[in-house]
């Protein structure tokens, strides 16, 4: 592909002209020059001893043999620094949540964000920039100086046992929200990555399983989010996925580190590999910069093996020399040797805030016949399940954050030394105790929801009965149905039918179907909500704070409607936290299928209905939206108006979708902007439009031809006003 520095410029201002997004850091030490030079110049003077200390690093948990430095700070990994040269270690932390707890072992705690899906229902990129400061915050003053953030992958399967942790199912949606999370990251001058590269999609066997599509899909879809984050974000490093992407593993993948990120995208960081997802020496020679874990790989290539491979084959000593310069070039872009991580105390109050303004954005109402917002003069309310007196639902895996004290609630799922990561958690944040505090004088009744005839004897003598209601989801384990687990479904229907002003707030991590949905008042879709979720839950419930997420996936009525109905694997592959099967096993999965036509865009192929739409979301006011205006030119702009017509302040999103081209139908998301509005209030909200989205990925370039196109501003992917059509003249770049 062909693409100049100027279009590449061109489309990123663009874009930023449309939402405000905190720029990335490029501070960089004033010692000498910019990063590449620095790093350019530091690398000439190592040793060849030296050459191989930053390519490589370990898990800094105890595991195995491998003996951990003396005073070495606990986290995901640890990479050698070079005293001599100035060149700091690398100490390293997940997640995009939040510090991560690795099972309480350095006996601390920190702020839980909510879970990627529910920063991605804020559609809000600088609430999720001041989230990412926030978190990179933590990190410094605990010693850190990388998050292994930036989660993007799109969430094309909704049993993806990894799907909490990212954004969402579109393209531009997650590119410019997970751009938002690392550049917020990168302002406090902690390195932040942006993962899993590539369609790193469903967890069953996933150190082997094979995602198989073509080119143009990909680039249109799970690529074109990743290329839209690392344009706004900078990310310092590309982490890679354990799947294989069409026949190579992907952090061996030259098509995808070579060809795609560091020729087409001109990306200048280097690519790190997950832990545990190398399996060559040849990895070096096909783009990979740095074996991270290395412990958990059969062993270390980019050590003593890749030194020798450099001395006698001038493809690893010229591949060796750009290693290392890309990872002094993100430490000094970066600002990490110049402002060092130092340990400090933390405003644990204040960050709170922050995890609790993500959460009352990102929390949905799905559902309202009139009972919400609640009345403080409600009497008797029973809260039944989901260990509300306790706590919030966290997931499973690396990412997992806990406050100080560790989880209130902790279930044990599995054994063995993965135990503490994949117990099911929950965090310090009662939603219970926070509705006795909204409504103290009220009776308020607690039942745990084991045994639904209790619950159901409750709910007969409330005024309104909330259940809560959770679907536990594990990086490591994908979920075999869209039910609630734990027969919650027939718990939720029995209450129902007992108090018509059932109200369901719901914990997942990702969609579920809702066959008792017609028998309830509301419905909450509070996904895993953090540190102060208890809170966020209850601010909402009692009209403290006016709903405003929308759906970043679209809920479908049931798994017939997916791409593949039966998970793939899922009678062939025994489920694995490390994702290996048998010797030799292999598992193909066919994204080509539904193509880059991910979530809402299959529905709309289909001509299918779902639950819910994606961008669907409702509030306790009105909102109208248009006309809608599409300014022509380069790169055009859509111009609409937004309308608070209700008696209450509230925010919406206006969504601006392409419904037709040239060739046809369409359906893609084009932009859009979060805006609050006093009752009454009209805005008039400029977005503009990326070419990509108009274009199609064709022979090695963004095609896009001559004619009409057609776009619509609505309120989802579902509910969209009378499209205007724009001419536009043919593009190839």
């Amino acid at each position: 592909m062909v693409r100049t520095g100027t279009m590449r410029r061109y489309l990123v201002l663009a874009m930023g002209s449309a939402l405000s997004i905190p720029a990335a850091s490029h501070a960089q030490s004033n010692k000498s020059g910019d990063p590449d030079t620095r790093a350019a110049a530091v690398e000439k003077q190592m040793t060849d001893a030296e050459r191989v200390t930053i390519t490589h690093g370990i898990m800094a948990v105890p595991f195995g043999t491998t003996k951990l430095p003396e005073g070495l700070l606990l986290g995901a990994g640890y990479v050698e620094g070079i005293p001599r040269l100035g060149v700091p270690a690398l100490t390293e932390t997940d997640a995009s949540l939040g510090v991560s707890y690795v099972g309480g072992l350095r006996g601390d705690g920190a702020t839980a964000l909510p879970s990627g899906l529910a920063m991605g229902a804020t559609w809000d990129p600088d609430l999720i920039g001041r989230g990412g400061a926030t978190i990179a915050g933590e990190a410094q003053a605990k010693g850190f100086n990388v998050l292994l953030a930036g989660g993007i992958n799109l969430v094309r399967d909704p049993r993806g046992g990894r799907n909490f942790e990212y954004l969402g199912e579109d393209p531009l949606h997650s590119g410019l929200l997970g751009g938002a999370a690392i550049a917020g990251i990168q302002s406090r001058h902690v390195m932040s990555t942006v993962k899993h590269f590539a369609i790193n999609a469903v967890e069953t066997g996933r150190q082997f399983h094979n995602a198989v599509i073509g080119d143009s899909a990909l680039r249109m879809s799970d690529l074109l989010a990743f290329e839209i984050a690392i344009e706004r974000g900078n990310p310092g490093s590309v982490m890679c996925a354990y799947n294989r992407v069409n026949g190579a593993s992907a952090c061996g993948n030259d098509a995808l580190l070579n060809g795609v990120l560091k020729r087409d995208w001109g990306y200048k960081g280097f690519v790190m590999s997950d832990w545990g997802a190398v399996h060559g020496l040849d990895f070096a020679v096909k783009g990979l910069d740095q074996q991270s874990g290395a412990q958990l790989d059969a062993k270390l290539y980019f050590g003593a093996e890749l030194a020798e491979a450099a001395r006698r084959d001038k493809r690893y000593k010229a591949r060796l020399t750009d290693m290392n310069r890309r990872i002094l070039r993100s430490m000094y872009a970066v600002g990490i040797d110049t402002y060092p991580p130092a340990k400090a105390p933390i405003d644990i109050a204040a960050n709170a805030r922050v995890a609790q303004d993500v959460a009352e954005q990102g929390i949905v109402l799905l559902r309202n016949r009139d009972v919400l917002p609640l009345a403080a003069k409600a009497q008797r309310i029973a809260v039944i399940g989901g260990f509300a007196d306790s706590g919030v639902l966290s997931g499973g895996g690396s990412s997992q954050v806990q406050g100080v004290g560790g989880p209130v609630v902790a279930i044990p799922t599995v054994g063995g030394p993965f135990a503490a990561v994949l117990a099911q958690s929950y965090q310090r944040s009662s939603p219970l105790e926070a509705i006795v505090a909204r409504v103290p004088k009220a009776d308020v009744v607690f039942r745990s929801g084991r045994y639904i005839a209790d619950a159901v004897a409750a709910a007969k003598k409330a005024d309104v009965a909330i259940v809560f209601a959770t679907q536990w989801m594990t990086e490591g384990l994908d979920a075999p149905d869209l039910s609630l687990p734990d027969g919650q479904d027939a718990l939720v229907s029995a209450v129902a039918e007992a108090n018509p002003n059932t109200i369901v707030v719901l914990e997942t991590g990702s969609q579920v179907v809702m066959p008792w949905l017609e028998k309830t008042a509301a419905v909450l879709e509070a996904w895993y909500p953090g540190a102060r979720g208890g809170e966020a839950i209850a601010a909402i419930l009692f009209g403290d704070v006016n709903p405003s997420g929308r759906l970043p996936v679209t809920f479908p009525a049931s798994v017939d409607q997916l791409p593949r109905p039966k998970l793939p694997g899922s009678d062939t592959v025994e489920p694995n936290f490390l994702g290996y099967g048998k010797p030799g096993q292999t598992l193909d999965i066919d994204y080509n299928v539904e193509g880059a036509d991910v979530g809402y865009r299959w529905f709309a192929k289909r001509h299918a209905a779902p639950l819910f739409p994606f961008g669907f979301g409702l509030s306790y006011t009105r909102f109208e939206h248009g006309p809608l205006t599409i300014v022509p030119g380069a790169a055009p702009v859509a111009r609409f108006a937004v309308t608070n017509t209700g008696k209450r302040s509230g925010a919406d999103v206006g969504q601006v979708y392409l419904t037709g081209t040239p060739a046809g139908d369409a359906t893609r998301l084009v932009g859009f902007s979060k805006v609050t509005l006093k009752p009454g209030e009209k805005r008039i909200l400029e977005v503009p439009i990326d070419p990509r989205l108009l274009a199609t990925w064709k022979d090695g370039r963004w095609d896009m031809a001559a004619g009409t196109y057609r776009f619509a501003v609505g309120s989802s992917a579902a509910d969209l006003e009378t499209p205007v059509a724009s001419g536009f003249l043919a593009r190839k770049w």
